[in-house]
């Protein structure tokens, strides 16, 4: 039988290939840990190959992660690779949209303030550090759903977005006039309240 090491070592990036490598991993559950440290193998190819498989895990079933998320944050900030990185990124949205939008009772219940507090750091990171733009779309998000607990990271963002949005990549403007929009419509309810 096929161990994770050589199913994350065959796996191209064509899209099915990693998605069938994904319903893998989800037949498999305890092979999550696993997994999560080939992620943050940084120095090999495997790392970013255990990324993409994580995000396709992740998106059908976030709850695996729940329980490792000490670890997820603890090591995220060793990921430099963008093939890795973009990932682990919107793996981060994934969780703040669980938590604040849509109270996941599990997201409510493992993600906590620590979490919360390195999310922000890393995410400012890669918002004013030179990443691809994708990982600076999901950190948009992630930092504008932390930002209705923290009221200090809106008009830090706001004003990151700001400075960068005229001669930035279509997608981080598309992203940025959006998350703009949603800043001054909470900042509209707060004035209300």
């Amino acid at each position: 039988m096929e161990t994770l090491y050589e199913k994350l070592n065959n796996t191209k990036a064509y899209r099915q290939t990693r998605l069938d490598v994904a319903h893998w991993v989800l037949e498999r559950p305890e092979t999550i840990t696993s997994l999560l440290d080939f992620c943050f193998e940084v120095d090999t190819k495997i790392s970013y190959k255990a990324a993409w498989i994580l995000e396709f895990v992740c998106i059908e079933r976030l709850e695996l992660l729940y329980p490792h998320l000490d670890s997820y944050f603890e090591n995220l900030p060793k990921v430099y690779r963008d093939q890795a990185l973009r990932p682990l990124a919107k793996i981060c949205e994934m969780l703040t949209k669980a938590y604040y939008k849509e109270k996941n009772p599990l997201a409510l219940q493992f993600l906590n303030a620590s979490h919360k507090e390195q999310m922000t750091s890393l995410c400012f990171d890669w918002l004013i550090t030179d990443q691809k733009v994708a990982a600076k779309v999901y950190a948009m998000t992630a930092l504008y759903f932390l930002g209705t607990e923290y009221d200090w990271i809106h008009p830090e963002l706001e004003s990151i977005i700001r400075q960068h949005i005229y001669d930035a990549m279509p997608a981080y403007k598309s992203r940025g006039k959006y998350v703009l929009k949603q800043l001054a419509k909470t900042q509209g309810t707060k004035r209300k309240n």
